[in-house]
């Protein structure tokens, strides 16, 4: 059985004080109380904290988390994925609470991207009490979407396809190579893959519940000095309605509404531009961490 949906993002960053105004007051994530203290968790719906954010020396992308469907669905991944080359690390039961899981496997993709496949995630039936967001669209369609830079984007598919078997919905040709765009459920793509420097996350999605959230977020960017990188827009692939920011990180944070739902199985194609109309490009403000300009 082949991955469901992305779970959770598990971040280290320079600064935890930045991401408190971002993820909390910005992108209207709950913040909860959570088993590592020092660190920040967020909420976006019934499942455990999807971002989790951690102070480090030595910043960048902890985890992505892949949902499978149960125990016997991860073990038949984990063995495909041995099969592959790729040396797997089955978590303790410490770990699993740290993360709130019944179970998971870690392991590097071929580029060095971290992946947890995990299932039997621990929910809470407290209500989820968001800050100026009607609600985010996850269930059957998970926390959103990842693109990963990837060295070898052949070599990156080849792995994601045929060994974790997402299907190739799209792809979009770039001077440095192809980027695919993979999915896995109803989303249009949930995981992508530029070819660029890495291992590194290069940009996340989260889908809102409303246009007017869409709206709401782009006032709370100005008001909260959030840079803008690209302007309000609609993609070409998944139909998506929605803005982007530069994270105190550098990463490329869309905020959107409006995804198509892919219901069956479809032709991939490939797209000549990765926009209908907007998403104009601003380089990233003096100062920033290691942000195009």
């Amino acid at each position: 059985m082949p991955v469901l949906s992305l779970g959770y993002l598990r971040l280290r960053v320079e600064s935890t004080e930045s991401w408190r105004t971002f993820a909390g007051d910005f992108l209207g994530m709950m913040r909860v109380d959570g088993p590592l203290p020092e660190a920040l968790h967020y909420r976006m719906d019934d499942y455990p904290p999807r971002l989790v954010i951690s102070e480090s020396t030595t910043p960048g992308l902890e985890a992505i988390g892949l949902e499978v469907l149960h125990r016997t669905d991860l073990h038949e991944l984990v063995e495909r994925v041995e099969a592959a080359g790729v040396r797997t690390h089955i978590g303790t039961p410490a770990e699993c609470e740290l993360r709130q899981v019944s179970g998971f496997a870690g392991f590097d993709d071929p580029s060095g991207n971290r992946i947890e496949l995990f299932y039997g995630p621990v929910l809470s039936h407290r209500a989820v009490e968001l800050n100026g967001v009607s609600g985010f669209v996850t269930g059957d369609q998970g926390m959103g979407h990842v693109i990963v830079n990837v060295l070898d984007t052949e070599e990156a598919y080849e792995f994601y396809v045929g060994v974790l078997g997402f299907v190739e919905r799209n792809s979009l040709a770039l001077p440095d190579g192809v980027s695919y765009f993979l999915g896995c459920n109803p989303r249009q793509h949930t995981f992508g893959l530029s070819p660029a420097q890495g291992p590194a996350l290069m940009h996340f999605m989260l889908e809102t519940a409303d246009i007017d959230d869409v709206g709401r977020a782009l006032d709370r960017a100005v008001d909260l000095g959030i840079p803008m990188m690209q302007s309000l827009g609609k993609h070409t692939n998944d139909r998506m309605l929605s803005f982007y920011v530069y994270s105190p990180e550098g990463h490329a944070t869309e905020i959107g509404w409006g995804g198509e739902r892919i219901e069956g199985p479809e032709p991939t194609y490939r797209i000549t531009e990765g926009a209908v109309w907007g998403h104009r490009f601003t380089p990233a403000p003096d100062g920033a961490k290691g942000l195009p300009r």
